[in-house]
């Protein structure tokens, strides 16, 4: 695949019209006031490579959900004010994706400058299943532009206009974050140093059955935290209460169990918990051991002595893949296992070994404790991507830049 700095390096960007595909889609609190900038700072280096190669730059992403048509919770005018603010420099704000406000920043753009489009999914051609539908999405996109870069990786894995049909209409390039990515995820996948040692957790065994198994062919330990251990430690026989269950995949977990041991995977799962009367921050709560979970009590976050060995089995690895909290972050009282995690992987990280973090939940549990990005070898910006990515999926944003 062609790279941005292929196309800067060739000399050929002043003047022209770069139409960049980044992942903007960071988490706002009910005002609106964006509560992690993470993929914000990770779109700017390509962004400013273009700019000072003297592209114009017209940026181009998503927020959130909204069903086709513009919704005023979900706009991109707090992420340029972010944006002009990280970049140091104007960024001009097309109020539509492809109308007359869009066609009116894009053409008093000058070289060097930047510009950013309203929400993409505020046009129902751009996640539309109707080839038809989507690829006249994508006609609009591409008349604004001369040259596509594909720079969001958390969406790569989405047959989207922008991110798939456009880059059939123009010469193309992926830019250095997706190239970052795709560098990283290969050295999990492909060459991982050992022992390698992979964390998950989040809530439902459901939502990582396929990264399961292809973890169960690459790594040596697996760490089992958060919602999902609940399912695990069900399937071999303890009383959960009213943690998160997949009842419906106990058979499943039991095959995995299974097929760890004959691979001589090594699976642990906790052995003591916080549990909670309540889903709730100022909920009654105690520690107990992961076979005693009261029936009327659910599990909220890993206990200390888990914190413990989880840490001194990440402690001994080369590389380090970590997807999904292991317990409920956002509230302080149920944190202490993510931060134990957290401050495992950034010592292991000072030792030289690969520490991938995937991205969603477990970026921003980390930086909520404070940790700064640069204290880990690489916080993806795409979790379902990074996921499928590890699954072996076709990655259908990616397939299209392949020339």
């Amino acid at each position: 695949m062609k790279t941005a700095l292929d196309l800067i390096a060739a000399g050929d960007l002043r003047g022209k019209r770069v139409l960049v595909r980044c992942d903007l889609n960071v988490p706002q609190d009910a005002d609106t006031t964006i509560t992690d900038d993470g993929r914000v700072r990770a779109s700017l280096p390509t962004i400013k490579a273009l700019s000072e190669a003297g592209a114009r730059v017209v940026v181009c992403a998503h927020l959130g959900r909204p069903k086709g048509a513009p919704e005023a919770r979900y706009s991109l005018a707090p992420v340029a004010k972010r944006l002009e603010e990280l970049l140091g420099a104007p960024v001009a704000f097309a109020t539509d994706t492809v109308g007359e406000s869009a066609r009116a920043v894009v053409a008093a753009l000058t070289d060097g400058q930047v510009a950013l489009l309203e929400n993409l999914r505020f046009n129902v051609g751009e996640t539309s299943k109707d080839d038809a539908v989507r690829g006249a999405f994508a006609d609009e996109l591409a008349s604004l532009a001369d040259v596509f870069v594909s720079d969001g990786f958390g969406v790569v894995h989405r047959k989207h206009a922008s991110v798939y049909d456009v880059a059939q209409r123009l010469p193309h390039a992926i830019g250095g974050l997706v190239q970052a990515e795709i560098e990283v995820l290969k050295r999990l996948t492909e060459s991982p140093e050992r022992p390698f040692v992979v964390v998950l957790g989040g809530a439902k065994v459901a939502d990582k059955l396929g990264v399961i198994e292809s973890l169960l062919k690459l790594a040596d330990t697996v760490l089992i935290g958060g919602g999902m251990s609940y399912t695990f430690l069900a399937a071999q026989g303890y009383e959960v209460g009213k943690s998160l269950l997949d009842a419906d995949r106990l058979d499943m977990v039991k095959g995995y169990l299974a097929q760890a041991k004959e691979r001589g995977v090594e699976i642990v799962l906790p052995t003591d918990v916080v549990v909670a009367s309540e889903f709730s921050p100022d909920a009654a709560h105690k520690t107990v051991p992961a076979d005693q979970i009261p029936p009327d009590m659910e599990g909220m976050d890993i206990g200390p002595v888990t914190c413990e060995t989880f840490a001194a089995k990440i402690a001994g690895a080369r590389t380090v893949f970590w997807n999904g909290p292991v317990g409920v972050f956002e509230m302080a009282a149920f944190a202490e296992g993510n931060m134990a995690v957290a401050r495992a992987v950034v010592a292991v990280t000072k030792t030289g070994a690969l520490t991938v973090i995937g991205g969603g939940d477990s970026a921003a549990a980390v930086r909520q404790f404070g940790f700064s990005d640069d204290q880990f070898g690489h916080i993806s910006t795409g979790g379902g991507a990074s996921l499928e990515y590890v699954e072996g999926k076709v990655l259908p944003g990616l397939t299209v830049l392949e020339d």
